[in-house]
């Protein structure tokens, strides 16, 4: 049997690719330079998660908030663990040496009432004005929600002065069968002078509904944090199950999970190029690449049951009722390429994506952007690489682009298509369809995991209690790091260009409002 995950061992689990997480007890005092040491080994922060230990946890009750610091390869996973005093919790801001740091921060405080001391942007972020002072919901005494109270006033935009200047709302609720989010242009002529995203509009409490559900019940919400996304967060959840229960899935499993994300990613990104033709006025590429879609939309169907692939990722293993036939696969390959080949030699195409909304290596860097908002700007970074669950060997490679403009972006989705291809028939050979599931382990613990999505890495952290039910799932969308990089991005940038910028990073609104 495993070691308990959060013992302090760095044994990983027999049977499971992934490495063991080394768990840090920090005070608050010494945190900072905890953090500002494992940033320049290299590592990135990749959650912060607030837990309300009670009466019967190891030193009595306490608010402890867990800093889960990555890198790979090869895989790395350190934890930073800091108690606080429940009836007046805070610690140092460190926003200055992490800017999402800085983000998590004030979640952490809209959420639990977690003071972020010296935080050099203190305002809500999670809380819309109308959300009642001093309610915390997921504080464990919180209660039911209170009536909403009055506002406290606007939002504070800032305001951009000048001759000529002025602003531009958009949102929240806009025109497409998208989610709601305000957007505030100040502007001169047609060209963007700074752009400010306000979200949260739709925030379900996600991770207050995991909360007392059991494994089998809390994988149906795991799939619909954001809808595009089942197969990337379904695995996530199960992965970080799994490491709680010291549960060893079978490779047949882990392979079959593999091929289903690759198939998440296909759907989704042709989606995407189709939509960035739309936006330039090329309708008829779109046209097609929703046809190509649907192609795979079906395929998706006979692979699990579902379009979008929910059911396909169980705890402990997969579960498959067909499999991708090889010349199925090469032939949508062919139809991709040629609508690629379209889009790139049509002059209008190209040139309203090339120098479109560039976003720089070092801004990504700093804001830590994922995924191919990253790998656009030349940041590589892939989970599949750094955190594998499963050995790729030489038949993964991950396309890296550095103009980090709309063309960029649009690259980075084509090459990752051929990759994506090319697994899915290797993937497939071999695999037999049914449903191919370990039993649970006796393991009784935390678990992470860290899956590369069709948008970049998701994060999940999961702890059980003594009845092994949830006690806290902490889930971390990609969006929730590349949303502040879009304004970055618009800076300078006309605003006939905001659709078209808007949809190269395709961030997902329900992911970031949890």
């Amino acid at each position: 049997m495993c070691p308990d995950p959060t013992s302090r061992t760095d044994q990983p689990c027999p049977g499971q690719p992934h490495a063991a997480r080394d768990v840090i007890d920090t005070g608050v005092t010494e945190l900072p330079r905890r953090v500002r040491e494992m940033l320049a080994d290299g590592h990135r922060l990749a959650l912060v998660a607030a837990h309300h230990d009670g009466a019967d946890a190891p030193g009595g009750p306490a608010i402890r908030v867990v800093y889960l610091f990555v890198k790979g390869p090869p895989d790395s996973r350190v934890e930073l663990h800091v108690r606080l005093d429940p009836d007046t919790p805070a610690l140092p801001s460190l926003a200055h040496l992490s800017f999402p740091a800085g983000r998590f921060e004030r979640e952490m405080r809209d959420l639990h009432g977690i003071v972020p001391l010296n935080h050099p942007l203190p305002r809500r972020l999670v809380r819309h004005p109308h959300w009642p002072r001093g309610w915390y919901p997921m504080r464990p005494d919180a209660g039911p929600p209170p009536p909403f109270a009055e506002s406290e006033g606007p939002f504070p935009f800032l305001t951009v002065e000048g001759d000529g200047v002025y602003e531009i709302p958009v949102g929240p609720v806009h025109a497409g069968l998208i989610e709601p989010g305000h957007f505030r242009f100040s502007v001169v002529g047609e060209t963007i002078l700074k752009l400010k995203a306000r979200l949260w509009f739709v925030h379900k409490g996600i991770e207050k509904l995991f909360e007392r559900r059991d494994v089998e019940r809390g994988l149906p919400l795991a799939e619909r944090i954001s809808g595009d996304t089942a197969v990337g967060h379904a695995l996530a959840y199960c992965l970080a199950v799994e490491e709680a229960t010291a549960t060893a899935v079978p490779e047949p499993a882990r392979r079959a999970r593999a091929l289903l994300l690759e198939l998440e990613r296909l759907h989704n990104h042709v989606a995407d190029l189709g939509a960035l033709c739309n936006d330039v006025g090329h309708g008829i590429l779109n046209a097609q690449a929703q046809r190509v879609r649907e192609q795979l939309l079906r395929l998706n169907q006979e692979v699990t049951g579902h379009r979008l692939l929910r059911g396909g990722v169980i705890p402990g293993g997969a579960a498959v009722r067909a499999l991708p036939d090889p010349a199925r696969i090469r032939a949508i390959g062919d139809d991709i390429r040629d609508i690629v080949a379209l889009a790139l030699g049509h002059s209008t195409v190209r040139d309203r994506f090339t120098g479109a909304a560039r976003l720089d290596g070092r801004a990504a860097r700093d804001l830590g952007c994922l995924g191919y908002v990253a790998r656009a700007s030349g940041v590589r970074v892939d989970a599949r690489q750094a955190h594998p669950f499963l050995d790729y060997g030489d038949a993964l490679t991950v396309p890296v682009h550095t103009s980090g403009d709309v063309l960029a972006r649009f690259l980075v989705r084509a090459d990752e298509i051929d990759v994506s291809l090319a697994l899915v028939e290797k993937l497939a050979a071999g695999l037999t369809p049914g449903v191919t599931r370990a039993e649970s382990g006796a393991g009784l613990g935390s678990g992470v995991g860290i899956v590369e999505g069709w948008r970049g890495t998701i994060t999940t952290r999961v702890e059980l209690a003594p009845d092994r039910a949830l006690a806290r799932v902490k889930v971390v969308d990609p969006s929730f790091f590349n949303w502040p990089a879009l304004p970055i991005a618009l800076a300078d940038t006309i605003v006939p260009d905001f659709p078209l910028t808007n949809k190269s990073f395709n961030l997902s609104y329900a992911g970031n409002d949890l």
